[in-house]
Formats: C-alpha cells, structure tokens, sequence
C-alpha cells in the first residue's frame, strides 16, 4: 500500500512516520498493491487530528481522530478502520483479497453482522438550482445535508455540512 502524508500546522518526524508505516501495514493484508492510503496530520490549538482516507478499487475507507497526542489519534483511526473492514467483511469479501479475513480476527466481531433496514423513503423534486440557493434551502430546513440539482451542470449534487462550519458538495464525475 502507498502512503501518501500531509501536514498542515505541523511538522511530521521521522519516529511518527515509522509508527505510522507500522500501523497502517497491519491493514495491508486486506488490499492489494494498488491501494493508497492518504494520511492528514493537522496541529489546531494543541489538538492533534489524523486522518487517514484509503482508497482501494473503487472503495474509500475513512476515519478520523482529534486528541492531544497524534500517536493516540492514529491508533483510534488504525482501529476504526480494522472495525470497519472486518465488520462489513460479508459485503466486501469478494473486493478486497481474497485472504484477508482468516478465523484469527473473527472472534472480535461474532453477532455483530449488520442487517440494514430502510426506515423510511422518501420521493421529491429536485428542482434546479444554484449552490448558494442550496445552501439557503438547507439552512432553512435545518438538515445536515440538501439534494438538488446544479443549474449550472444539470447533475444531481448533495451538498453538506461539515464540522468545521463549512459546506461541501458532492458532484458525479
């Protein structure tokens, strides 16, 4: 797996990028040579946040930590996204290796298989138009999130709110 660091407010040392190389290897053995592992390291106010987006045949995996220590915030994330993967090992067995998931990490997670059931459906209008008249719509409803679509493109688009207080948009490509 390639790793791929950023930091932002910070600086990245060695030891930690050691540390780092040796966690995220434990998640090798799911994927194959062709995976990327984006890993974001951010000082904000002495609260160190890591990031780590794995991208792996069409899939993305993601989890992120903030703590005081960034070793403590990448062993959470290394964690969550071990969780992740092996919880969901049913549905992605046949994307990632074939041998990833032998009987050692089985234990962890008996009885937890998910069964997803729709609570409700919801039909409506996606009526055109801007994004800064989404943004509006959204407030106005008070979601985290609005469906619409662009009146510059003509695509159907989400836009979100994230935790920083800012906005983002998902576009098809």
């Amino acid at each position: 797996m390639n790793i791929n660091i950023t930091a932002r407010n910070t600086t990245i040392r060695d030891s930690f990028k050691n540390s780092l190389d040796k966690k995220i290897s434990k998640l090798d053995r799911f994927f194959d040579n062709e995976a990327v592992a984006n890993v974001t390291v951010t000082n904000e106010n002495g609260r160190e946040t890591v990031e780590v987006t794995i991208k792996a045949s069409n899939m993305f995996f993601r989890a992120e930590k903030t703590t005081s220590d960034r070793l403590d915030s990448l062993d959470v994330v290394v964690d969550a996204l071990f969780r992740q993967i092996v919880k969901n090992k049913n549905k992605l067995e046949k994307r990632l290796k074939k041998s990833a998931f032998d009987m050692a990490y089985e234990h962890d997670f008996v009885g937890s298989e998910d069964v997803y059931k729709i609570a409700r459906s919801k039909k409506f209008s996606a009526r055109p138009m801007d994004v800064e008249e989404a943004i509006l719509q959204m407030n106005l409803v008070g979601h985290n999130f609005y469906i619409f679509k662009n009146s510059d493109s003509g695509d159907i688009c989400v836009l979100y709110k994230r935790n920083d207080d800012t906005y983002g948009l998902i576009e098809p490509e």
